[in-house]
């Protein structure tokens, strides 16, 4: 049987900032701007969009149901959130793998063969937390630009660590782009209140994924047990 790896920015999509996908010759060109709003208001407003910042930080915990389309294949995969703590378990094919960070170090797992969770990842993850919109700090970004795509105007963060793309009308996070590759939302679903992705296409690493999400639980079902 063939080995199969999800790719590390697929496993962990949802306990990081969305970042994934190269950019390419064919990408569409775009004219920039200077926005409007600072960095910070960017951001507030893409809290107020997912449901309120008193509401997102009421959220101790997750666990999200997906299904990955990969290699033309699809995959089932869990994902519970505590802080900033995280276990992914996928299943294909009759495989079982397993991604676990404890909030200092991590693993990935596939049929008993474990490899260290790269030293590069340990200090993002260190600060991720179970929104991870939260997680958005306005003095990282550099500059604060409106670019139109397909006729909408996105209001566009930029940092060391990419662009990401909010939607000038609704304030959602609509894309992000890295050096690994690039996210782009599809879609929100609404759960208690609260907006989750419910489907994001990524690229990265020569691989094309697609993510769709069919259930979210909040704040129920995780404990520290979870992460050993």
């Amino acid at each position: 049987m063939k080995k199969f790896i999800l790719p590390f920015f697929c496993a962990v999509l949802f306990t990081t900032s969305v970042t994934a996908q190269q950019t390419t010759a064919a990408s569409v060109k775009t004219e920039a701007t200077k926005s409007k709003l600072t960095s910070k208001e960017v951001i507030d407003n893409y809290l107020k969009a997912l449901g309120g910042k008193d509401k997102l930080q009421a959220i101790k915990s997750t666990i999200i149901d997906n299904t990955v389309e990969v290699q033309g294949m699809q995959v089932a995969m869990t994902t519970k959130k505590m802080g900033n703590k995280f276990k992914s378990e996928q299943s294909v094919m009759g495989q079982k793998m397993v991604q676990v960070f404890d909030g200092e170090k991590g693993y990935f797992d596939q049929m008993g063969q474990k490899m260290d969770i790269p030293a590069d990842k340990i200090a993002d993850l260190k600060k991720s937390q179970v929104i991870e919109a939260l997680s958005y700090d306005a003095a990282t970004f550099k500059t604060v630009t409106t670019e139109k795509i397909d006729g909408k105007d996105y209001n566009v963060l930029s940092s060391d660590k990419g662009k990401f793309y909010f939607d000038a009308s609704t304030g959602l996070l609509y894309k992000s782009t890295s050096e690994e590759g690039t996210a782009v939302v599809k879609g929100y679903m609404t759960v208690d209140g609260i907006k989750f992705p419910s489907e994001i296409e990524a690229e990265g690493n020569g691989q094309k994924v697609v993510i769709k999400t069919s259930k979210v639980v909040m704040n129920t079902g995780v404990t520290d047990a979870d992460f050993k």
